[in-house]
């Protein structure tokens, strides 16, 4: 006979971030129109930013700024693109 499971006394606090709440400080990563992860500086936002374009350059990343409330799009520069080309 299977015991049953006990559950704990107390629930275990969690993290969850809401999508539907606007940030207030900082600024955020934005992959295809959805927030995917927030920075406390516009460098370490960038350099995310910009390792994930590098990866996957057809999405469409932008870092948005919660103080001025915009959004800048990023792009690799010229001469970065990483995809091979067999002939």
């Amino acid at each position: 006979m299977k015991t049953p499971l006990t559950m704990p006394e107390e629930q275990q606090p969690k993290n969850i971030k809401r999508a539907d709440v606007l940030m207030t400080e900082g600024f955020g990563l934005e992959v295809d129109g959805r927030m995917k992860a927030s920075f406390p500086t516009e460098k370490g936002a960038l350099k995310s930013a910009l390792d994930l374009k590098a990866k996957f350059p057809v999405l469409q990343v932008k870092i948005y700024d919660a103080s001025k409330h915009n959004r800048t799009l990023v792009e690799l520069p010229t001469g970065k693109a990483t995809i091979p080309i067999e002939e």
